[in-house]
């Protein structure tokens, strides 16, 4: 990727920023944190994380006049965990309506006494496309995942993890791209991702 490239990630609250910011620094990237639409609108790359409920995060978005922001972008785009959810159109926790860049709704992964909700630790990925942002992945990668919720599997769905059923771990429909794992905290699989999406 061009160094003089601007990569932007948006502050939307999340504890994970930090973590994101050292990740991108060992691939030789310094990030700009900011919840400012024109530094976000300048940017070459753009990365959407979060952590916590999509209504809290939704709001944080429209305050800041993120939301109509992200929708409108053109460069890549990735969404991380709360992030990826909330490229969808709707979520099931407290009914909240979210970006609706990607079609479907997040729901409530529906969990058992073998398998407790959140799914959280290290899975691998199933049904990975040839998509650019998989490049030097394979089904062996254990990824780490934090979630309570989940997008369905569809026309957008890049990879898949099966917890209780089979759920979107990676989305992407044209410039926007979503993982539900977090890659900042995946090891070298999760650095492959993030560079690859530096290189898209």
């Amino acid at each position: 990727m061009n160094q003089a490239a601007s990569v932007a990630i948006i502050d939307s609250g999340g504890a994970n920023l930090a973590s994101l910011c050292i990740a991108l620094e060992r691939l030789g990237v310094t990030a700009q944190v900011s919840a400012d639409p024109r530094l976000v609108r300048r940017a070459a790359r753009v990365l959407l994380p979060g952590v916590g409920a999509a209504g809290d995060a939704m709001r944080r978005l429209r305050t800041a006049g993120l939301d109509e922001c992200i929708r409108e972008l053109t460069v890549p785009v990735l969404g991380i965990c709360l992030g990826m959810q909330l490229l969808y159109s709707h979520c099931e926790e407290n009914d909240t309506e979210t970006l609706g860049i990607l079609p479907g709704s997040v729901r409530r992964i529906r969990g058992s006494s073998a398998l407790p909700v959140p799914h959280m630790g290290w899975n691998c990925c199933t049904g990975l496309t040839s998509d650019a942002l998989l490049a030097g992945i394979s089904k062996s990668d254990y990824f780490y995942f934090v979630h309570s919720y989940a997008a369905p599997v569809d026309s957008a769905t890049q990879a898949s993890v099966e917890y209780g059923g089979a759920h979107a771990a990676v989305a992407r429909r044209d410039n926007f791209c979503g993982v539900q794992f977090h890659p900042e905290r995946s090891a070298q699989p999760g650095a492959q991702v993030l560079r690859n999406f530096l290189e898209l």
